[in-house]
């Protein structure tokens, strides 16, 4: 059996819910489109929801321009006997609202979590995209992906490698190539022309006026509000200084502060860091180059400095630590 019959062997219903991660990017979304449409083609209808918001100007585009349909999961008229399918996520993640509906089954790239029992898993934390584990149901299923599908799991392959130079890896490549052909060339140009907005770029004078470095390692906190995508960036885009490995952007949002490290030295592991340095007061994860974290529910400028100075000097002894022990 391919996985895709594995799958289809999971579902008990004729109609299921794809469920993304909080604030999905082109990941989460191309992923869960693809998946939508293989089991449209084997005779099962499915919703794709999230909780949060699509907040990074790209990925809007991307639902509008192909477009994509996905409803906001609090408004669905889900029940407890529901199926859910996460994609590009895993149960009990912080960063995964628990909807009324029972999660079934799980496709995902991050490393696998040990609490979570489904019906169907696909996990493979060596892989850089869940497109590309999508793209590979299609192609091992001899299925053709439509023109809107392929463009949409190249996009996303394309955004979570950080255009196949990041954590890439040969069934990235492989599945790229597979889509090549059926893409629509015009709207994938499109869509990587629109990643920032104007007032995107108060984050990054912010982040440059802030950065604090402590020997390979720096550490800005920028301002309320902005996007985890916009965190993401300015990590990535600190990650080009010379005298950084390791980078740590957060800032308070959604009543917490929310964190994203990168890390380009294989002698510290994004994820496991950012674990480390959350340990008891919130939760993260990730890949050993990228990473995300969060600590919800804090009250007050006090409580939000103290958290912040304490997840600072954790990551510096817990990176300092790494790189004196080799």
């Amino acid at each position: 059996m391919t996985n895709l019959e594995k799958l289809l062997s999971a579902v008990k219903r004729t109609h299921v819910y794809i469920q993304t991660h909080n604030y999905p990017d082109q990941d989460a979304l191309g992923s869960a489109f693809g998946l939508a449409a293989l089991l449209k083609e084997k005779g099962v209808d499915s919703t794709i929801c999230y909780s949060g918001q699509i907040d990074k100007l790209n990925t809007q585009k991307m639902v509008e321009l192909i477009p994509i349909p996905v409803c906001i999961g609090e408004g669905l008229p889900m029940t407890e006997e529901d199926e859910i399918l996460l994609v590009d996520s895993q149960e009990g993640n912080i960063n995964v609202k628990k909807f009324p509906g029972r999660i079934i089954a799980c496709i995902d790239h991050h490393p696998r979590q040990q609490t979570e029992k489904y019906r169907f898993a696909d996990i493979r934390s060596d892989v850089g995209s869940c497109c590309a584990i999508i793209g590979d149901y299609f192609l091992e299923n001899g299925i053709e992906p439509e023109e809107a599908v392929a463009t949409a799991l190249a996009y996303g392959i394309k955004m979570d490698t950080a255009n196949l130079t990041r954590n890439v890896s040969e069934l990235d490549i492989e599945i790229f190539h597979y889509l090549f052909d059926k893409i629509e060339s015009e709207k994938l140009n499109e869509l990587e022309g629109s990643s920032l907005r104007k007032e995107d770029l108060n984050a990054y004078k912010e982040a440059i006026s802030n950065l604090k470095i402590y020997g390979r390692l720096g550490i800005v906190r920028i301002g309320d509000d902005y996007s985890e995508a916009i965190l993401g960036s300015i990590s990535d885009f600190l990650q080009t200084l010379s005298e950084l490995d390791i980078t740590l952007v957060y800032g308070y949002r959604v009543g917490g502060l929310k964190f994203s490290i990168r890390s380009g030295t294989p002698l510290v592991d994004a994820g496991k860091a950012i674990k480390a340095a959350l340990r008891g007061v919130g939760d993260g994860g990730g890949h050993a180059v990228m990473a995300a974290g969060f600590i919800p529910e804090l009250q007050g400028e006090a409580e939000i400095a103290d958290m912040s100075s304490l997840v600072e000097q954790r990551l510096i002894q817990y990176v300092h630590k790494k790189l004196i022990d080799v």
